[in-house]
This record gives C-alpha cells, sequence and structure tokens, in this order.
C-alpha cells in the first residue's frame, strides 16, 4: 500500500470535490475526500497507522 494514496488518485486522473474531517475515539483524525473522474464517484479515507509509520486507508464507490 502506498503512503500517499490521495497523490497517487489524483495521478491516475480523480479530481477531489469534497472532504471532511473526522476525530475518531478522540486519538485519530480520519480524512475522508469525495472524488470523481468520468462521471464515477468514489471516497477515499485515510488515517495514520495507530502503531507504525504510514497511513491505512480505504476507497468507498458510491
Amino acid at each position: 500500500m502506498s503512503d500517499k494514496p490521495l497523490s497517487d488518485l489524483i495521478k491516475q486522473g480523480w479530481e477531489v470535490v469534497g472532504y471532511s474531517v473526522t476525530d475518531s475515539s478522540g486519538e485519530t483524525w480520519k480524512h475522508n475526500f469525495l472524488l470523481r473522474r468520468q462521471g464515477q464517484h468514489k471516497v477515499l479515507s485515510v488515517r495514520k497507522k495507530m502503531i507504525g509509520e504510514g497511513v491505512v486507508s480505504s476507497e468507498m464507490e458510491v
């Protein structure tokens, strides 16, 4: 998994159309990006790993 999931998607032609941030349990911030490419949409969620370096990301088609 890449440590730069948003940058990777932008390079693939996705554009950011929305953003929000959520405080998950008072310790970790979860960043949510709404992305669009050619009529398709997806949500990318990114947070820092709790243990170790890097980030954890997940994608959801909407």
